[in-house]
């Protein structure tokens, strides 16, 4: 289960939270709840300026130059304003960094210089995030039970409710369906699969599931149950389980080789852990008839999570025990470089193979480290900032 801190206020970045930091500008659809110091709840709201009050929210409106919202709060207390920037969405055919900030919302940045373009503030708190190949954004809401979409052409933000507690996502650009793990349904873990069209369907999994990998080729969804040590494996359009695959304890990160033969796992385990009390480590599994533990890495102090770079058959995976990135060889998980340092509780990496860059959201520094995955050195500019409490990265291209 992961171990995310409480999110702060109804939508996870107030003005409280953020007032050591620059405000974040707004994206459209954005749903704000400002946080006050001088009047307290009940309290009501209303908005001089561009957007609208909706549930206790400000919802910010479509703008086509940045423009400034006050927020008005009157209650127990007296009165209280809030200043809210609103900024136009990117351009649909520009290329983006998304990152899912559990404290902050989806925050935009440039590929190329990595400022920050604009944060949607999603009413809840973003465990990860996604970006399909027609530019579709999606992020699920791990204190809740929906996830956030974003239509780029034109934009528009829009909500799926059903998929409770999600924990990854990813896009199956074959059908246009984003699938969810969900840590707990009814006593359970699950896998949610949103359909194009918003249908939901679900399916169990085991105990506690976390990390997700698609076989595009041959329609088949794995999803790693950290509480029971297995990885199911999922008919990706009927949803329907095909196998269960024993793994390692604790699986939390999993990755899928291009031939679909190879399932790389994650053992997010700690000898300095009381409740673990065992070292973490990576295991290849092959995906025969009768899947087997093919390889497995030498000790690594507290693994989470896991990217594979196919061409130079490398996986990057993540050590939250000593903010650091293992380099392993993809055929043997024996080390091919010394851990890279990183920024503080690197989370789920992302290898964005057009560009060669391995993406890194650190949990703690509030920052995005980005290395090249050939030369294994760290971008210019990087780690760059970012929202508040970063887990997940997803990268699109121009077009």
């Amino acid at each position: 289960m992961r171990s995310l801190r409480p999110l702060v206020g109804a939508l996870g970045i107030g003005l409280l939270a953020a007032a050591a930091a620059a405000a974040p500008d707004y994206l459209p659809g954005s749903r704000v709840v400002p946080q006050y110091a001088r009047v307290r709840p009940p309290f009501h709201l209303s908005v001089v300026g561009p957007g609208v009050i909706d549930g206790g929210a400000y919802v910010a409106p479509n703008v086509t130059a940045p423009a400034t919202a006050t927020v008005i709060a009157a209650g127990n207390g007296g009165v209280d304003v809030a200043d809210l920037h609103v900024v136009p969405a990117p351009a649909a055919a520009r290329g983006l960094i998304a990152v899912a900030t559990y404290d902050g919302g989806i925050v935009l940045h440039d590929p190329a210089t990595f400022a920050i373009l604009g944060t949607l503030a999603t009413g809840g708190a973003p465990s990860d995030v996604a970006i399909a190949r027609d530019g579709t954004i999606a992020a699920p809401d791990t204190s809740g039970t929906s996830i956030t979409r974003v239509a780029r052409d034109p934009w528009r933000v829009s909500r799926v409710d059903g998929v409770p507690l999600g924990n990854e996502i990813l896009a199956d650009d074959a059908t246009g369906a984003f699938f969810v793990s969900d840590r707990d349904v009814g006593g359970s873990g699950a896998l949610t699969r949103v359909a194009a069209d918003g249908t939901v369907t679900r399916v169990v999994t085991g105990a506690t599931a976390e990390g997700l990998a698609l076989d595009a080729t041959r329609g088949i969804v794995y999803v790693g149950n950290v509480n029971d040590g297995t990885v199911l494996a999922v008919d990706a359009l009927s949803m329907k389980p095909i196998r269960r695959i024993p793994a390692v304890p604790r699986v939390f990160g999993i990755a899928l080789s291009p031939d679909g033969g190879t399932l790389y796992a994650v053992a997010n385990q700690s000898l300095g852990a009381r409740m673990l009390a065992k070292a973490g480590y990576v295991g290849a599994i092959s995906l025969g008839t009768t899947p087997a533990l093919a390889h497995r890495s030498a000790i690594i102090p507290f693994p989470l999570g896991i990217a594979l770079d196919a061409a130079d058959r490398r996986v990057f995976v993540t050590d939250e025990g000593a903010d650091a990135i293992d380099v392993l060889d993809a055929r043997t998980l024996r080390a091919v470089h010394a851990p890279l340092a990183t920024c503080r509780t690197p989370w789920k990496p992302t290898f964005d193979a057009a560009s060669g860059r391995l993406y890194v959201p650190c949990a703690r520094a509030d920052r995005v480290d980005v290395v090249d995955g050939r030369t294994l050195r760290r971008i210019a500019g990087a780690p760059f900032a970012t929202g508040t409490y970063p887990l997940g990265v997803a990268v699109s291209r121009d077009r």
